[in-house]
């Protein structure tokens, strides 16, 4: 693992080893079985257990870098900015178009957070970001991949709309911006129209907030 794979990364088998905070867990081999534009890991590691007991266990864990995601509002006209975009994975898994409504997100690419989603809201929504709240980070599928999200939300007026959106076609991105009513959105995780995990998470978080 020394040459570096397609993003440039090298030393992949060392993520998961050397001192970590929980005395209880102590790793030993980490193989990458593996290596695309993410990376799927085998790990090998003795963890002691509650009774005492130290038992030798094996883990897959999904590398795929961290990501940001955020709830654009307008609090005057009380609508959302959301985007619709083909998602195979739910696609396959039963979802049944695949389309899938959600918050603006995307990768960090070695970006600090404010910065990956400030490009990503530029790129998908065409809106000029401005002032950030950050709501709290979140391990989205902790059992298997490794990703923490970190969560915004942000005002937004229409003159803030400057470029119409819709992803990087040199990416693939084929993206469709919603501008939503908010009880509209709320009604859509009830009905499951939405069923987007970090799109619903900031969704409720805003209306118990009072956000909406």
């Amino acid at each position: 693992m020394d040459r570096p794979d397609g993003r440039g990364r090298t030393g992949l088998h060392l993520a998961a080893t050397g001192p970590h905070g929980n005395p209880d867990v102590t790793v030993g081999q980490v193989e990458v079985t593996s290596d695309g534009w993410h990376v799927l890991r085998r790990t090998t590691f003795d963890y002691r257990r509650r009774d005492g007991r130290v038992v030798r266990e094996q883990r897959e864990t999904y590398d795929r870098g961290n990501g940001a995601t955020i709830l654009l509002y307008d609090p005057v006209r009380r609508t959302v900015l959301l985007t619709r975009q083909f998602r195979y994975p739910a696609y396959a898994n039963g979802h049944p178009d695949g389309m899938l409504i959600e918050t603006a997100a995307g990768l960090l690419d070695d970006e600090a957070p404010e910065v990956a989603i400030r490009r990503e809201t530029g790129e998908e929504l065409g809106v000029d970001v401005g002032e950030l709240r950050h709501v709290f980070d979140l391990y989205m599928s902790p059992g298997s991949v490794t990703e923490r999200v970190h969560f915004y939300v942000a005002a937004y007026a229409p003159a803030d709309r400057v470029a119409p959106g819709g992803g990087l076609a040199e990416e693939g991105e084929d993206i469709e911006v919603l501008e939503i009513p908010t009880d509209d959105a709320l009604l859509m995780v009830a009905d499951g129209r939405i069923v987007d995990g970090k799109t619903v998470i900031l969704l409720q978080w805003a209306a118990l907030t009072g956000l909406l």
